[in-house]
């Protein structure tokens, strides 16, 4: 059984290993809140994910050891997993899904282990790496669904109560369930009227739909470019631990995260990946009742891959009306183009890109389309910039905010 012991034995032993992240108040995250940001985005390898795999890892007899282990992951729990068995000495097989980001899997090949690549998504990697574990007889070291993993993510509970006694709600990503198991098994056990709240993205919202039913349900599908929580099944302990411990689990969109990474990034000068900014989209668009309560939301790793990374924040400056674009019909005549640039550039926008394309069927010959794409202040600003346009009688036939 999971008790405090187990919690505290399991800081001790990563007192040398893993860093105490900092606990960084955001004074501009979400007006009127104290948000804290539990940032371990800036953990060794990237990720919370180290914690729980050394941990485990610790444990073993120097039989198990002799035997190897074996590892299935989205590229966080694999890089904990080969750091772990590279400082132990021990052979690893870690199995990740294709789909998982380059740079996670390359910085897991450079502590040493067996990387095998797998089509499909985390559960497939799963199965493969049980199969081969049955043949091989090396130890599994699962990603959330163990006792020693969840102890070894507990401790930023217990980092959290250090760094902020009166902390009144803590946020915290989910994908199979390991980091809220321990977080909020040890948040109530030393502080049982702090909140703990959940958070997945609604593309893979296998522990959402599981606790909401109160029984595990396995999706038949995940998409969400937080490819550190696509999990379609939570694990049996986990499930069980969120069911007795958490107060609530919430969704947030892709673009909602897009929107909290970018936030990260301006505001707060932090790198997240997908999975690690889950917990700040929740309170950024207030999807639970934080007014008033001293938050502490888990960033939980910053491994994004740069070559999404414009495609997040594109999608970052779309979702909070920073980036926009129109189409407006016209008549193709001298002067247009500089009309319509002025009448942006009076009311504070920028422009970044001009297409001009002729008429087709069904318009008039002399009519042409302006596609304009534009740097603006937010949603309203670029309401202002099309009641503008409007009022000097251009009509637009489309618009994206």
């Amino acid at each position: 059984m999971l008790n405090i012991n187990k919690i505290y034995d399991a800081a001790d032993v990563l007192k040398d290993t893993a860093r105490k992240t900092d606990l960084i108040l955001s004074r501009n995250l979400l007006e009127g809140h104290e948000i804290y940001l539990k940032s371990e985005n800036l953990q060794v390898t990237g990720s919370f994910k180290l914690r729980g795999a050394y941990y485990k890892i610790s444990k073993l007899t120097e039989e198990q050891k002799r035997k190897g282990i074996i590892a299935c992951s989205a590229g966080n729990h694999a890089q904990g997993v080969a750091l772990a068995a590279q400082k132990n000495g021990i052979k690893a097989a870690i199995f990740i899904p294709a789909t998982a980001p380059i740079s996670k899997v390359e910085a897991t090949r450079k502590y040493g282990a067996d990387i095998k690549l797998i089509d499909g998504v985390y559960d497939d990697a799963y199965n493969a790496a049980c199969e081969f574990q049955k043949e091989t007889g090396a130890e599994f070291i699962h990603p959330f669904d163990d006792e020693d993993v969840i102890a070894g993510q507990g401790t930023i509970g217990l980092e959290i109560l250090d760094q902020l006694k009166d902390v009144e709600a803590v946020i915290v990503p989910i994908g199979g369930g390991g980091l809220i198991s321990g977080v909020a098994f040890t948040l109530k056990t030393l502080k049982p009227d702090c909140k703990v709240y959940g958070v997945q993205a609604q593309g893979a919202g296998s522990m959402y739909q599981s606790y909401l039913n109160k029984k595990i349900l396995e999706l038949p599908v995940v998409h969400t470019f937080a490819d550190g929580t696509a999990v379609k099944k939570p694990g049996s302990l986990t499930f069980e631990l969120c069911q007795k411990y958490v107060d609530d689990i919430v969704t947030v969109s892709d673009d909602e995260i897009a929107s909290a990474i970018l936030t990260l990034m301006e505001r707060q000068k932090l790198v997240a990946e997908g999975a690690g900014a889950l917990s700040v989209a929740a309170a950024m668009f207030e999807k639970l009742p934080l007014k008033n309560k001293k938050t502490a939301c888990i960033v939980s790793g910053g491994n994004i891959d740069v070559n999404i990374l414009s495609r997040v924040i594109n999608r970052g400056l779309l979702k909070t009306g920073r980036l926009s674009h129109l189409t407006i019909e016209l008549l193709d005549k001298p002067g247009q183009l500089k009309d319509v640039s002025a009448i942006i550039a009076d009311l504070g926008a920028n422009v970044i890109r001009v297409r001009h394309n002729q008429g087709g069927e069904n318009t008039d010959i002399n009519d042409c389309f302006l596609k304009i794409s534009m740097e603006t202040k937010n949603a309203q600003h670029f309401e202002e910039i099309q009641k503008a346009l409007k009022n000097r009688g251009y009509r637009i036939t489309s618009n994206v905010q």
